[in-house]
């Protein structure tokens, strides 16, 4: 291997990529976002309605980085467009309920003829084919159907979670993976796919210390009765005297050394992970009463470190201000006035994100894209006149 096939590229890892984001609202948005950040110049297209009817707060923070353009899939010239727009798109993402598309006249078999290529991905809460595959729900649904949400809280029960942990692992990072899959084949093979997710399964197929536990023991342990969900004083949160929280992590004995001698309390060293749920009750109350007495500024300045995997509960906006977590480009902004957003989570030699553009108003690109793609003044302007793009 020659040294210049070993530096490190230097263009967005995705440039030249353009994707169709027919998507609203959070999973499917988001993914074509962390495609947009990667390079891949994603063309948002609304209906000539309502649109994404995502809070304007969300709809700003998921969909940076992208163009807009809106096409009414309900008249035939809209559809025409659309298809139009395809032929030199290579992937395609929707989330409407199985079988919208194929209605509408643009679903995978129509959207392969013109361009057999293309990538095309379909998010939705059970996926395209199963009994409840024309079901609705929403995240706590699947997360309730997929077994998910019995494992999520503590012994008073399942927990409710403002982040919708199906919808985002489940649906958006699940889709990405499986677009960049078969982005990946059909550059090597020149056919496209069509990705079908489901949500549901998405959630479910990360839920490995369950199965582990079902494996092992045979049955599933009841929520607050295993290792992570409150069986163990050693993990846990904690109060502290200002009303703010500790998480204490200290799974292994040598964090937990640690954090006996930082609480002074190298008595309480030989009751870790003692089996004795009477004994784990004790030590809770113990680390309760400990954790109360002072505010959370004094931990943080105890466990400065990370000794005892000991951590502060923070807000995100605290979190925001983190000198760690702005080192690692997790705080953005267009420009000093513009509010913050969330960096691209995904780091690699020889790129970084560009400064981001925000996200598009509905229709902000439509005459500059459909030039792109060939229609000249007038075709716009009959396009527009029809009622077809607005």
């Amino acid at each position: 291997m020659t040294s210049s096939s070993l530096e490190s590229p230097t263009s967005a890892p995705l440039a030249g990529v353009r994707v169709l984001d027919l998507t609203r609202l959070l999973p499917g948005p988001l993914g074509t976002m962390h495609l947009a950040d990667l390079g891949a110049d994603v063309v948002k297209i609304e209906d000539t309605g309502a649109g994404d009817y995502a809070s304007p707060a969300v709809r700003t923070l998921v969909n940076r980085n992208k163009r807009a353009i809106r096409i009414d899939l309900k008249h035939p010239q809209g559809v025409a467009t659309l298809l139009r727009l395809c032929r030199n798109a290579d992937v395609l993402v929707e989330g409407f309920r199985p079988g919208v598309m194929q209605r509408l006249g643009v679903g995978y078999e129509a959207v392969a003829a013109a361009n057999p290529r293309i990538v095309y991905c379909s998010v939705s809460g059970f996926g395209h084919t199963g009994p409840l595959c024309d079901t609705p729900g929403h995240d706590l649904n699947y997360m309730a159907l997929a077994g998910v949400a019995d494992q999520i809280g503590n012994a008073a029960g399942p927990a409710l979670s403002n982040l919708p942990v199906a919808d985002l692992l489940g649906g958006t990072m699940t889709a990405v993976a499986g677009i960049l899959a078969a982005l990946f084949d059909a550059a090597r093979s020149g056919r496209g796919r069509h990705v079908d997710i489901a949500i549901a399964d998405g959630v479910l197929a990360h839920a490995v210390l369950p199965l582990a536990g079902l494996h092992q023991h045979g049955q599933v342990a009841r929520i607050g009765h295993s290792a992570l969900t409150g069986a163990l004083a050693c993990y846990g949160f904690y109060r502290t005297a200002d009303d703010r929280q500790v998480a204490v992590g200290a799974l292994e004995p040598k964090f937990w050394n640690d954090l006996c001698r930082l609480l002074e309390r190298p008595d309480l060293i030989p009751l870790h992970r003692s089996g004795d749920p009477a004994t784990e009750e004790r030590l809770r109350a113990e680390l309760a009463a400990l954790f109360g007495a002072l505010p959370l500024a004094h931990w943080r300045g105890l466990f400065h470190d990370g000794v005892g995997c000991v951590t502060p509960v923070l807000r995100i906006d605290e979190t925001l201000a983190h000198p760690h977590f702005r080192a690692r480009g997790m705080r953005i902004a267009a420009d000093a006035a513009a509010p913050p957003q969330l960096g691209c989570p995904i780091k690699m030699t020889g790129f970084e994100p560009s400064v981001p553009r925000p996200a598009p108003h509905a229709g902000e690109h439509t005459d500059e894209i459909l030039r792109q793609a060939g229609f000249d003044a007038s075709a716009v302007a009959e396009l527009r006149a029809v009622g077809a793009i607005a």
